[in-house]
């Protein structure tokens, strides 16, 4: 791989949580026992020297069991959490899909919250604009676009952000199973936009519990078991390993 193909550059990644050790009832107790230095922690490391790269116009897997790092291994490419030791090297725009409904202020209604996720990523309300029909009829969302989006399902969440993230043509697009709450017919949909997106040099990274997605979307990827890259390379030979260790 041609060190200028690279756009996601992952160099031995380790993120550590301090996790308290007794219950704490509240935040009162959590406070007085913090003055008095009465809380003690366990160190838990979330990922161990995790190194990979990803090119550009590539779709990369990531898979592993709960809780194995995952969705902390996205969160930590996304920016959202530093990691303890090691560094993350992203060249290009990126639209994160890590949580559902995040960056959605429950609040606002659909239109509202489709310009509020643009300019989050960067985009002016004109570029929103020139974008909105689009999203509008991918999420088929139309008739509850005026809508707060504290009333919408899983799915129509699912759809709403799919349609916002994918339609800013991101250089990097970062999915953690947010596929698996639409219905079939939609999943189909959103796995044709990706694949068309890649073709047209996007970069996507992918965690979903469906080895058959997996194999059917992604070209390369990597395993995580618990916390630790065991395997990575060619996604049929890993679907392979995957399935034979953990089915």
């Amino acid at each position: 791989m041609q060190t200028s193909d690279v756009i996601i550059n992952v160099q031995d990644v380790s993120m550590c949580f301090n996790m308290t050790t007794e219950k704490i009832s509240g935040l009162k107790e959590f406070l007085i026992k913090r003055i008095k230095n009465q809380i003690s922690y366990t160190e838990f490391w979330a990922l161990k020297d995790v190194s990979f790269q990803v090119s550009r116009g590539e779709l990369f897997g990531v898979l592993g069991l709960n809780g194995a790092g995952k969705s902390t291994l996205l969160k930590t490419v996304a920016g959202v959490l530093k990691p303890t030791k090691g560094n993350v090297q992203i060249a290009g725009r990126m639209a994160p899909l890590i949580e559902l409904g995040a960056g959605f202020d429950t609040e606002l209604t659909a239109r509202e919250n489709i310009y509020l996720n643009g300019a989050i990523l960067g985009y002016s309300k004109k570029e929103m604009n020139a974008r909105f029909p689009e999203i509008v009829e991918f999420s088929e969302l139309a008739e509850f676009i005026d809508v707060p989006v504290k009333n919408f399902s899983s799915g129509m969440y699912a759809r709403l952000g799919f349609a916002i993230a994918t339609s800013t043509r991101p250089d990097i697009l970062i999915v953690d199973e947010i596929l698996s709450v639409g219905d079939f017919k939609f999943q189909q949909k959103c796995e044709a936009k990706i694949s068309e997106m890649v073709q047209q040099g996007t970069s996507v990274l992918l965690v979903s519990h469906s080895i058959d997605q997996i194999r059917n979307l992604c070209t390369r990827g990597i395993i995580l078991e618990k916390g630790q890259l065991i395997q990575q390379g060619n996604i049929e030979e890993l679907c392979d390993f995957y399935y034979s260790k953990y089915t």
